[in-house]
């Protein structure tokens, strides 16, 4: 697969008029992929109504079809032309939260290609809180497909940059939008079900969305390995970094012991780390990712650091672990995930 990829940079104040954002809407309407921003990560777009268009998403990561897409819209009218009926509590959540990153899993009308829904009878939907994806999204009028622009097995991308590195030649386009808000994916929130359930953590929290639904349930499926995929970003580690990570929990000083036991045995490490930490170590590779005082911004640094360790350079990361709550619990889901070994401190 090799084709030009063109990069567009529209205005910061992008509008659907824009040449740049008019010429990547004419590509989508002809079942072409482009790239674009939202304010998660940047997405891979395509018709969600078109099955050879949508094909064509998972050529270019190099990933097979048989997990569901989220579809992003630009009004609630194109959700209700997706789905069978919009729940009262989903009104309520679109309400607040949207637009935003958190998407809804509804009943799916059969208008989503089957290869959106993984052949589900449910369809995820959100609307992103970015102005160029609102702008794209009203320019092509069509609801699109869109995972993270990243090869399979990679971070996800923040940047056009990174977009550009895992897949230029293999779509049409790229929208540069510059870096992205949150930095790691919407929540997905299942609302079919009795009790509304987070089958992802991502950018609105758990409590979050307490503030909203009497209740709210934790998918099993978010711990079991081999529960089927019910949900995007489910099913396959898109969040892994070159080299091997081993996540540690405990304390500073276990951090340090274990750093110091795997460079007597002759690893070169690289290590991914709070402020705090980071300070404390003295090591030659040390990428901070924010403090712990501020999980928002280790949220939005995770995946660029995840990609600056090559595997030339060192052997293994050592990365600590974050409390588990608030945008903490995505945090911790997505490097959990990205790991190969877990260490805890006895």
């Amino acid at each position: 697969m090799s084709m030009i990829t063109k990069l567009w940079k529209p205005s910061e104040q992008p509008k659907e008029s824009d040449v740049s954002i008019q010429e990547a809407a004419y590509l989508l309407r002809e079942q072409q992929v482009v790239a674009f921003p939202t304010e998660t990560v940047y997405g891979l777009g395509a018709d969600a109504t078109n099955e050879s268009a949508v094909q064509r998403i998972f050529e270019a990561k190099g990933r097979p079809s048989d997990n569901p897409l989220i579809v992003h819209v630009a009004s609630i009218r194109e959700v209700e032309d997706l789905v069978t009926h919009i729940p009262q509590v989903a009104r309520n959540l679109m309400e607040r939260f949207w637009p935003g990153p958190l998407t809804l899993i509804l009943e799916s009308n059969g208008t989503a290609s089957k290869n959106v829904t993984a052949g589900l009878k449910t369809v995820a939907i959100r609307m992103p809180d970015h102005a160029l994806a609102l702008a794209l999204l009203k320019a092509a009028e069509l609801p699109l497909a869109a995972p993270s622009a990243n090869r399979s097995g990679r971070p996800s991308p923040t940047k056009a940059e990174h977009v550009r590195q895992d897949l230029e030649g293999r779509i049409a386009g790229i929208l540069d939008g510059g870096p992205t808000g949150v930095g790691v994916e919407s929540t997905v929130l299942d609302c079919t079900s009795d009790i509304p359930a987070i089958l992802r953590p991502g950018g609105i929290t758990k409590e979050d969305l307490e503030e909203v639904l009497p209740e709210v349930k934790i998918d099993p499926a978010l711990t079991g390995k081999d529960a089927p995929p019910v949900s995007p970003g489910m099913k396959y580690t898109h969040y892994a970094p070159e080299s091997p990570l081993w996540l540690i929990k405990g304390e500073d000083e276990f951090f340090r012991s274990q750093l110091h036991e795997l460079q007597e045995e002759g690893y070169r490490i690289g290590v991914i780390a709070s402020n705090e930490l980071a300070e404390k170590l003295h090591h030659e590779f040390v990428l901070p990712c924010g403090s712990r005082e501020n999980l928002t911004e280790v949220a939005n640094r995770l995946y660029e650091v995840l990609r600056e360790y090559k595997e030339s350079d060192i052997d293994l990361i050592l990365c600590e672990s974050f409390p588990d709550y608030g945008v903490g619990a995505a945090v911790m889901n997505r490097l959990t995930k990205a790991s190969v070994k877990i260490i805890e401190q006895p």
